[in-house]
C-alpha cells in the first residue's frame, strides 16, 4: 500500500497506473475506520483494479458547534485497517494541503439539503460538496463507493454528478450493520454503555414503520411519521430528532407514499448524534 500525503504525488501516481489501462475506485472516509467503510472498500476491490481511499476530517462540513476538534481520530489504526482490507492507496492530506488559501469560488447546494440533517446544519453539505468536489479531480475514480447508512449525503452527491457532469459513477452501498441492527459509525464509540444498549432502538423503529408503510402504501406520510414518532421509546437517554418520511433521492414531501422513498431517524445521545434509514420502494395500488 502506498500512503501520500500531498495532491501531486496522488496525482503521479494515479496517472501512472491510469496509463497501464487500470480502473479506478474511490472510497473517501473521515478516518476512524469501521466495517462500514471496509465494505465499501471490499466492494471496490471486487469490481475495480486499483482502490484509492482518503482520510480527512474536512472542516467545511463542521457548523460552529460540532464536534471538528472532537472527531475521532487514530491514523495508526486507521492505516493498519486500510492494508488488511487490500487499499492500494491511502490519501492522507492535512488542512493546508487541501485548503492552502482563501478559497475564490464557494458552492451552495439548493436541493435536498432542507430535510433531515440538513435542516438544522446550515452549510453542512455545502462544505461536503466543495471536498468532495475537490477529491473526485484529484482522484479522477471510475466509480466512487458510498455508504447509504448517510443518505442525504449520497443524495447529494449523486446531485453534484449530475449537475456538474462528473465523470465519475455513484455506488451506493447498503448499512453495513452490528448483531443488534445497530448502523457501524465511528461516533459509536462516543456511546456510554447504557446509550449502546438503547440505541438499536433506531433500527427497530425503522423496520417498524417500513411495515406500517407496506401494509398502507397509500397513507399520508405525516400521520405515519406520527404514529412512529408516538411509539418511539425515547428511553432514558436519547433524545429521538426527528423521524420522517420523503421521496428518494429528490428528499421531497410526499402527500401519498409511492414510488422509492426513505424513511430517515436522527436520535442524540449525550455525546453522539446518531442516524439512520431503510429505503423501500412502494407499489402504486391499482
Amino acid at each position: 500500500m502506498k500512503i501520500t500525503t500531498t495532491i501531486n504525488e496522488l496525482k503521479n501516481i494515479i496517472r501512472a497506473e491510469k496509463e497501464n489501462g487500470l480502473s479506478v475506485g474511490f472510497v473517501p472516509t473521515m478516518g476512524y475506520l469501521h466495517e462500514g467503510h471496509l465494505t465499501l472498500v471490499s466492494q471496490a476491490k471486487q469490481e475495480q483494479d486499483l482502490v484509492v481511499m482518503s482520510i480527512f476530517v474536512n472542516p467545511l462540513q463542521f457548523g460552529p458547534n460540532e464536534d471538528f476538534d472532537s472527531y475521532p481520530r487514530d491514523f495508526e489504526r486507521d492505516e493498519a485497517l486500510a492494508r488488511e482490507v487490500g487499499v492500494d492507496i491511502l490519501f492522507y492530506p492535512s488542512v493546508e494541503e487541501m485548503y492552502p488559501k482563501e478559497p475564490t469560488i464557494t458552492m451552495t447546494v439548493q436541493k435536498r439539503v432542507n430535510v433531515l440533517c440538513g435542516k438544522k446544519r446550515e452549510g453542512h453539505f455545502d462544505g461536503v460538496v466543495t471536498v468532495v468536489s475537490k477529491l473526485f479531480n484529484i482522484v479522477e475514480p471510475d466509480v466512487a463507493y458510498f455508504g447509504l447508512k448517510d443518505a442525504q449525503q449520497v443524495a447529494v452527491i449523486q446531485g453534484l454528478v449530475d449537475d456538474l457532469s462528473f465523470s465519475v459513477e455513484i455506488r451506493p452501498v447498503p448499512t453495513v450493520r452490528e448483531d443488534d441492527g445497530l448502523a457501524k459509525s465511528s461516533r459509536n464509540v462516543r456511546l456510554t454503555e447504557d446509550e449502546r444498549k438503547e440505541a438499536p432502538i433506531i433500527y427497530q423503529t425503522l423496520l417498524k414503520m417500513q411495515k406500517q408503510v407496506q401494509k398502507n402504501n397509500m397513507v399520508i406520510s405525516d400521520e405515519i411519521a406520527q404514529l412512529m414518532m408516538n411509539e418511539f421509546d425515547e428511553g432514558k437517554h436519547g433524545t429521538l430528532e426527528y423521524i420522517e418520511i420523503y421521496s428518494y433521492p429528490e428528499l421531497e414531501s410526499m402527500k401519498e407514499l409511492k414510488g422509492k422513498i426513505i424513511i430517515a431517524a436522527a436520535v442524540q445521545y449525550k455525546n453522539a448524534r446518531l442516524i439512520d434509514n431503510v429505503i423501500l420502494t412502494v407499489e402504486e395500488n391499482e
